[in-house]
């Protein structure tokens, strides 16, 4: 396929500094550069046009400088974002022009995908008979990945279990919590708003749900009310006071996936990231807490879509997203939504409009 006039130019987003504390528009720089024609590419390689991108915590640890699971954003490169996109032109004999994938598509409107790239598994074909393609960002994208396999194989739920999830109407937590009813578990949600916690509690199904908004004592009041036994398994992706609140509840034998700590990503007193005060219920309760990195469990993602849409489809499990408008250039202020707690269900960029 031949790119027309009207999309030679392929908009990006790229990394300017690093930020200190919540990123600011002087973090980033908006770039333009030709998209290449179709005879440019190498053997084995595509071109994908972005259709959405998915906004998620974890970009905020990618600008920083430093060891991660995962190698930082480089000065100057184009910001990471896992999204979906369009094949419109290629050189590789398993992608058709107009295929649909997923992939690490990056803040921008045309990305050139490797052929090393796609030998690795690090793009694939969706099916929109599954999931819509915002779906495929949340339930069916990496944030239900997370929840899968952060919740069944390092959280270990159990039938009668009484498990929390922190962030509960965010893009892991609605997951996390819906599967976890599946599963046979008592589920109690902690989001930030009255609107949020009726949403998870009316059409999730959760048990309860804590508005850590609504006062001082609230996180203590709503665990000691909806988890008079403890709290068997904690999925965590917030951390701060509420994690340190939550280990005051903990049952033996408890399960704590750390997934995220959205409270501390844009911490810019100077400090370390602020660790749990209350370790020592570890101790107390024989309980363990694990982290989850969905990376290592790329090769069993089509287990979990596999699970996962059967539940879409049957009715059992709801996928909620907030798509903003705008495309790359709307870049910075849709991210920002993400700390305020603005977003209501998994935050999507529309890029291609």
């Amino acid at each position: 396929m031949t790119i027309t006039a009207a999309a030679s130019i392929n908009r990006q987003i790229r990394l300017a500094s690093r930020p200190t504390g919540l990123p600011t528009s002087e973090n980033w720089r908006l770039t333009e550069e030709s998209v290449p024609d179709a005879s440019e590419l190498a053997d084995g390689e595509l071109l994908v046009r972005t259709l959405a991108l998915s906004l998620d915590p974890a970009m905020r640890g990618w600008m920083n400088e430093g060891k991660s699971y995962i190698p930082p954003v480089g000065i100057d490169e184009v910001m990471r974002a896992g999204g979906i996109g369009r094949v419109v032109a290629s050189k590789n004999p398993s992608f058709a022009v107009g295929d649909e994938v997923s992939a690490l598509l990056g803040v921008q409107e045309f990305a050139r995908i490797r052929a090393e790239d796609v030998r690795r598994g690090a793009l694939f074909k969706i099916d929109r008979q599954l999931g819509t393609a915002t779906q495929w960002l949340n339930v069916l994208g990496m944030p239900g990945m997370t929840a899968y396999f952060g919740l069944l194989d390092v959280g270990e739920p159990q039938a009668g279990n009484t498990l929390v999830v922190s962030g509960a109407a965010g893009a892991v937590g609605q997951t996390v919590g819906q599967l976890a009813k599946i599963k046979g578990c008592r589920v109690v949600g902690i989001a930030g708003g009255k609107a949020k916690c009726d949403w998870v509690v009316s059409e999730l199904g959760f048990d309860a749900c804590i508005d850590y908004k609504a006062g001082q004592s609230a996180m203590r009041d709503g665990l000691k009310q909806y988890c008079p036994d403890g709290v068997d398994v904690y999925f965590d992706n917030v951390g701060g006071e509420i994690l340190d609140i939550v280990m005051t509840r903990l049952a033996r034998g408890a399960r704590i996936v750390i997934c995220g700590a959205i409270s501390q990503y844009n911490n810019d007193s100077g400090t370390a990231v602020a660790g749990p005060k209350n370790y020592l219920s570890l101790l107390v309760n024989r309980a363990r807490m694990e982290g989850i990195v969905v990376f290592d469990y790329a090769s069993r993602y089509p287990e979990a879509v596999a699970e996962l849409a059967g539940y879409l489809a049957n009715g059992r499990m709801k996928s909620k997203e907030d798509v903003i408008a705008g495309g790359v250039p709307a870049f910075h202020d849709a991210l920002l939504k993400l700390f305020s707690g603005e977003n209501f269900g998994k935050l999507v960029l529309d890029v291609a409009g």
